[in-house]
C-alpha cells in the first residue's frame, strides 16, 4: 500500500499517502486512517493523526524493532504460527485499548495485546503479515470492539475490503461508533459499489463525526460521484467553506488536494494547478505529491 505520496486519488489511502492496488479507481478517497485515532490505538499506534487518509497517530507500540523471519512453519507451506518480536510485552497498547480487553483472562488479554501491537508495528510495511495478526487476535477476542476495529484496519491497508467491511460493521454494531464510516464507504468503492458509499456518507450519523473525519468522508463521497462518472457532481460536492481554511493541516491539504484533482480530470487545468499550490501550501507534513503535480501541470501548460 510503490508508494506515491498523495497521487492519483484513486486509491484507498493510508496515512494520507495513496499505494497503487490492482483495483485502481478513479477519485479522491480517504487514508485508511480516516476512522479516527481510536484505529490506531487498537493495533498498538501505528500511524494516523486524524487528518483522512493521512492520519494514524504515532503511539508507543508502533516502533519499527526487530525484523527477520516473523512466521514460523514450513519454508514453501503456511505458517504454523505467527512470531511476535520479542521486544514486545503488550503493555505498548493504549491504556483504554487495553482496559477493553478486561473480560479475557489475564493469559488471553495479554496473548492479543501482544498481536495487536504487532500488527500496529507491521501496518505500513508488511500490511499482509499485519493482517494474520489482527486475525489472531480476532480469533481469541472477536466480541471485543476494539480487536474488531484493529481486524478492519488491517483488512482494509491490506487491499481486503470485504473482510475489512465486514469487522468494520461488527465493530460499529458494538461499539455504537460512527468513526468507520469513512473507511467503510472507501470499503464499498473498493468493491466497485460507489452508490452504497454514497449511502454510508449520507449516514445522519456522520454528522456527529470529528470535522477531520468528517472531511474524509466527503472526499470519499467525491470519489463515488467520480467513479459513477459525474465529474462535475464530484467538484461541486468538495466546494465548502473549508476549502479556505487558514489552518495548516493535513485535512486541509488533502481536501485541496481532492479538489484539485477532479479539476484535473474536468479539465479545469488552470484552477486545477492553483489548487495543488494551496495543497501544497497547507501540507506541512510533505504527505501529499502536490509539487510534482504543478511541475507536471506546468509542463502541460507551457
Amino acid at each position: 500500500m510503490v508508494e506515491r505520496r498523495g497521487g492519483d486519488s484513486g486509491e484507498p489511502q493510508r496515512d494520507g499517502r495513496q499505494t497503487p492496488r490492482s483495483n485502481r479507481r478513479e477519485g479522491p478517497s480517504p487514508r485508511a486512517g480516516s476512522t479516527g485515532k481510536r484505529a490506531s490505538r487498537a493495533t498498538g499506534g501505528g500511524r494516523r493523526s486524524g487528518g483522512g487518509e493521512g492520519e494514524r497517530r504515532a503511539t508507543q507500540g508502533s516502533g519499527a524493532g526487530p525484523r527477520g523471519d516473523r512466521t514460523r512453519g514450513g519454508k514453501d507451506g503456511p505458517a504454523s504460527e505467527l512470531v511476535v518480536d520479542d521486544d514486545i510485552t503488550g503493555d505498548e497498547l493504549d491504556p483504554d485499548v487495553a482496559a477493553e480487553l478486561g473480560s479475557l483472562s489475564r493469559g488471553a488479554a495479554r496473548a492479543v495485546a501482544k498481536h495487536l501491537v504487532m500488527a500496529g508495528r507491521l501496518l505500513d510495511d508488511d500490511p499482509d503479515l499485519a493482517y494474520q495478526h489482527s486475525m489472531e487476535a480476532r480469533r481469541r477476542a472477536a466480541r471485543i470492539g476494539v480487536v474488531r476495529e484493529a481486524a478492519g484496519v488491517a483488512a482494509y491497508m491490506a487491499g481486503r475490503y470485504a473482510e475489512a467491511l465486514a469487522d468494520l460493521r461488527a465493530a460499529k454494531r458494538i461499539t455504537g461508533s460512527a468513526e468507520y464510516l469513512p473507511m467503510m464507504a472507501d470499503c464499498e468503492r473498493g468493491l466497485g459499489r460507489p452508490r452504497r458509499a454514497l449511502d454510508l456518507a449520507s449516514d445522519p450519523a456522520s454528522t456527529g463525526l470529528p470535522l477531520e473525519s468528517r472531511i474524509e468522508l466527503l472526499i470519499v463521497a467525491a470519489g463515488a460521484r467520480r467513479d459513477l462518472g459525474d465529474i462535475e457532481a464530484a467538484v461541486v460536492s468538495l466546494q465548502v467553506p473549508e476549502l479556505r481554511s487558514k489552518a495548516k493541516a493535513q485535512w486541509v491539504a488533502r481536501l485541496r488536494y481532492a479538489y484539485a484533482d477532479l479539476l484535473e480530470a474536468a479539465g479545469r487545468r488552470e484552477e486545477s494547478r492553483r489548487w495543488f499550490v494551496r495543497a501544497l501550501d497547507a501540507d506541512g507534513a510533505e504527505e501529499t505529491d502536490a509539487a510534482e503535480r504543478v511541475a507536471q501541470l506546468d509542463d502541460r501548460l507551457v
